[in-house]
């Protein structure tokens, strides 16, 4: 009886040491995921050009999207916190393909951050960085990304900038490429103008053995163009990118052939300056008063600059139309520029569906950011909330509620105004 009554007691031990260990266990679960942000409500743009998602949920985790989509399809996100954005719109963080950053770190790294404001999230500096081009890879916060073309090469342009390399043989051109190559730039900028007649050009040998060298250390090289036969000559060269479009003349038929034989060419269009009345209160508050002041005096009817941009405006549109890659680029070192141009874009004949293409997903493709251009599953989470749709109007891109870079949320303060 002794023997049996310890194996009862014994097994009662056993139940309950498992009860206890199934309730200790229940215990110990990981907590619900409370790190993810869920933002919900807001129309969104994925930036690939497919219609926008309405009532939307983006989910962040980490700094990455980890789910998009209708908001009635939402998973579970116990404990994560929530965003409404209802009457909003989300679309991807805007791209700059064509900048000229200041040299020194802490002026380049204001310069990053100012774009950050405006809803920039990276920028390239075309051809004129003699900096150490680490800071490529810092995540520096509340900051646009940064990439470089190093220094730029050219022909001999005596009174201009002397930072690009002045090259006159083909061993100079490739010795160029090779030293920016060895930079680690991420891709190889060249101009291949007159100047008005003031300089003799870089010859198609020395822009070939350019893109020769350029393309056997695996970097693209994108060109500085003005007239439309160079254009043809560096598209038979192999050129990947232009930084402006044509602007002597109106692009032909053989151009569009060249193009569509080369259909991973990508056109920066830059335009120039619409020469129309233009009401630039929307910068008020985010630029000095007396800054304002001026531009404002400045944006006046002229009758030669809306020529001068008829001509490139037609051309993009034409280009645009024959289903050539077109991404944003806007030159020189204004943070606020891509609105402008956007608009300028639309303005030109382009839809505001295939601007926000061009301004994300193109422009992320030029400068090789595969992690950003769209709002998509393990993307960054790179995106702005706007008070109105873009689609409907593209100067909406400039009433920005707030801007996300890497999941984190960006001070738009200007301390000074």
């Amino acid at each position: 009886m002794f023997g049996k009554s310890s194996k009862s007691c014994r097994a009662g031990v056993i139940v309950l040491s498992l009860m206890l260990g199934l309730l200790a266990g229940q215990g110990c679960e990981s907590p619900p995921d409370s790190s993810a942000v869920v933002f919900e409500g807001a129309r969104l743009i994925v930036g690939d050009g497919s219609p926008p998602v309405e009532n939307a949920a983006l989910v962040v985790d980490g700094g990455r999207i980890a789910e998009v989509g209708p908001a009635a399809e939402l998973g579970e996100w116990a404990g994560a916190k929530r965003v409404d954005l209802t009457g909003m719109t989300v679309m991807p963080a805007i791209i700059d393909t064509h900048t000229h950053l200041n040299q020194e770190r802490d002026t380049l790294v204001e310069d990053l951050r100012a774009r950050a404001r405006y809803g920039v999230s990276a920028a390239m500096s075309l051809g004129r960085d003699t900096r150490d081009l680490s800071i490529r890879e810092e995540e520096i916060p509340g900051a646009a990304r940064f990439r470089s073309a190093g220094e730029g090469i050219t022909s001999p342009e005596p009174g201009r900038s002397e930072i690009p390399y002045w090259v006159n043989t083909e061993d100079e051109a490739r010795q160029a490429v090779r030293d920016e190559a060895a930079r680690e730039v991420d891709i190889i900028k060249i101009w291949v103008d007159d100047r008005n007649g003031q300089y003799e050009k870089l010859s198609p040998e020395l822009y070939g053995a350019i893109i020769d060298e350029a393309h056997q250390h695996g970097i693209r090289v994108t060109a500085h163009i003005f007239g439309l036969e160079d254009t043809k000559g560096l598209l038979r060269a192999g050129i990947d990118a232009f930084a402006h479009g044509v602007r002597d003349t109106d692009v032909d038929e053989e151009i569009i052939e060249l193009f569509k034989e080369r259909p991973d060419v990508v056109l920066v269009p830059n335009l120039p300056n619409r020469g129309v009345a233009t009401d630039l209160s929307w910068l008020s508050g985010t630029i000095p008063p007396d800054e304002l002041e001026e531009l404002q005096a400045g944006a006046v009817e002229d009758p030669e600059a809306q020529a001068f941009f008829a001509i490139q405006a037609r051309n993009m549109a034409r280009l645009s139309a024959e289903g050539i890659t077109i991404a944003l680029g806007t030159d020189g070192n204004t943070p606020w520029a891509p609105h402008v141009e956007m608009e300028d874009m639309v303005a030109g004949g382009m839809t505001p569906a295939q601007v926000i293409v061009a301004a994300t997903r193109n422009a992320a493709g030029l400068l090789g950011l595969a992690d950003a251009g769209t709002l998509e599953v393990g993307k960054r989470a790179d995106f702005l909330v706007l008070k109105a749709n873009p689609l409907d109007d593209i100067t909406n891109t400039r009433q920005i509620a707030s801007v996300y870079l890497n999941g984190e949320d960006v001070d738009r303060s200007v301390t000074g105004q």
